[in-house]
């Protein structure tokens, strides 16, 4: 089945050439797992790319957090990463005014350069997305702003009321905005949120997992399929694939959910 077929409304209205990149990729793969990477050294990740690859449609990264890191080896990462058709999601949370965000996007990592995805925060207003397209207008890229409506970890301070509502409002009418991070550990709030967002931008979702007992130091977690069913575009596993015995395994288990979770909402 096309694209068009399996995604519905959502490929009819989201335009913007990187989600319908999305869209395609997830098809073609059988996959809406979007692989957390949170590793801290260039071999672990050069590793698990090449171990779980096929099955994710994205790779989540935060490129700070890698102790060897160098240009040349993240390069090269980069480039394998490409290999296997992943969009590169940098989840860097930007939440400063446009003109830093925008010199953030260069600077050692460049991000700019490399990363299709992003992630900000609306806490400084709507000039946070301004900058970020400017960094990459500069580099001839087009990219896209995943924005964080909601949070999965507990205590969080985008459930005050008005918060997520808002951050809605401006997303919805930002051509840089890709779609926004939801809550998949709380299905009913997913659900509301897709409500308010409807059909024209992605909802990502972190807080899924298999095993909904592994959460630790104030994450929640919920199920994989109750996401994609609520919807979500897209389930974001890190711990639930790279720690288990067999990451590839787990990985295409995760596919597998997922996938059968969208065609069972599109039918």
């Amino acid at each position: 089945m096309s694209p068009a077929t399996i995604w519905g409304e959502r490929w009819l209205n989201c335009e913007q050439p990187i989600a319908r990149k999305y869209m395609e990729v997830a098809c073609n793969k059988q996959s809406l797992v979007v692989l957390a990477a949170d590793k801290n050294n260039m071999g672990e990740l050069n590793d698990l790319i090449e171990e779980v690859g096929d099955y994710i449609s994205a790779l989540k990264t935060h490129v700070d957090l890698i102790d060897d890191w160098s240009k040349d080896a993240w390069n090269e990462f980069i480039t394998k990463a490409k290999k296997k058709d992943l969009l590169i999601f940098e989840d860097r949370k930007h939440g400063d005014i446009g003109k830093i965000a925008k010199k953030q996007m260069g600077g050692v990592y460049n991000s700019r350069e490399w990363a299709d995805l992003i992630t900000a925060h609306l806490i400084s207003g709507s000039s946070v997305l301004d900058g970020i397209h400017e960094a990459w207008s500069e580099v001839n890229r087009k990219g896209g702003v995943l924005v964080l409506a909601q949070m999965s970890s507990e205590g969080n301070l985008l459930e005050l009321p008005g918060y997520t509502d808002s951050v809605i409002e401006i997303g919805k009418s930002h051509s840089t905005c890709f779609g926004f991070i939801g809550n998949g550990s709380r299905p009913n709030e997913l659900s509301e949120l897709r409500k308010k967002v409807g059909q024209g931008k992605m909802i990502w979702t972190p807080g899924v997992n298999i095993n909904v007992n592994e959460a630790v130091l104030g994450q929640r977690y919920g199920d994989p399929k109750e996401a994609i069913l609520s919807g979500s575009d897209a389930i974001i596993v890190g711990s639930g694939i790279y720690n288990a015995e067999n990451p590839k395994d787990a990985a295409k288990k995760y596919a597998d959910i997922s996938w059968n979770a969208l065609l069972q909402r599109c039918e």
